[in-house]
């Protein structure tokens, strides 16, 4: 009986520890990043992005300009924990390719590029959903999730992205709920 009692009362402050830990992490004010870091990382932004949305036969990411788009939404409509947060993201990923690699991220070839970006995503995720949605409550999106869910963004937004990459019909007729698909037909189309 007094292993149990021993083990819950661990259990209990180790838990109690980490969520004040957060919580103290999510209650404390913070500064802005200075723009000038963000913008001294516009090149690696730029190919994070086109390692999302890399060029084929339609435009990526880089052709569409994505990493300005970046720039400006974490820098004018992200909070100050989050701005901290994506920063030290990508500071993280030269980090982790200088240790894997020996080589900054834009100098890397396109398969370690995937597979740094795959050991940020399966960082991001814990095996347990009931800790991923904590996470996302209490310390926001993880740096991954946030690139990535900005990249689209900006990507299906941007001028290539929307004509080239994807098939637009400027002026749609009539709205047809479904419609079949044509062969070799691009990811999103009106008609």
């Amino acid at each position: 009986m007094k292993r149990k009692t021993a083990i819950k009362s661990i259990v209990a402050i180790v838990t109690l520890g980490g969520a004040s830990g957060a919580l103290y992490n999510f209650l404390t004010p913070g500064k802005a990043i200075p723009l000038s870091d963000l913008s001294k990382k516009k090149p690696l932004i730029a190919e994070l992005a086109e390692t999302i949305i890399p060029r084929t036969h339609t435009p990526g990411a880089k052709d569409a300009h994505v990493e300005d788009y970046i720039i400006k939404m974490i820098a004018e409509n992200t909070d100050p924990k989050m701005q901290r947060s994506f920063l030290a993201g990508l500071y993280a990923v030269d980090h982790y390719a200088m240790d894997e690699y020996k080589k900054l991220f834009t100098n890397c070839a396109s398969d370690e590029k995937n597979k740094i970006l795959k050991h940020f995503e399966d960082k991001a995720t814990y095996p347990f959903d009931l800790l991923n949605r904590a996470n996302r409550k209490f310390l926001g999106a993880p740096f991954f999730f946030h690139l990535r869910d900005l990249t689209v963004e900006g990507y299906c937004t941007s001028l290539a992205g929307a004509t080239q990459g994807m098939a637009y019909d400027y002026i749609p007729v009539t709205f047809e709920a479904c419609i079949p698909l044509q062969k070799n037909q691009l990811a999103w189309s009106t008609k």
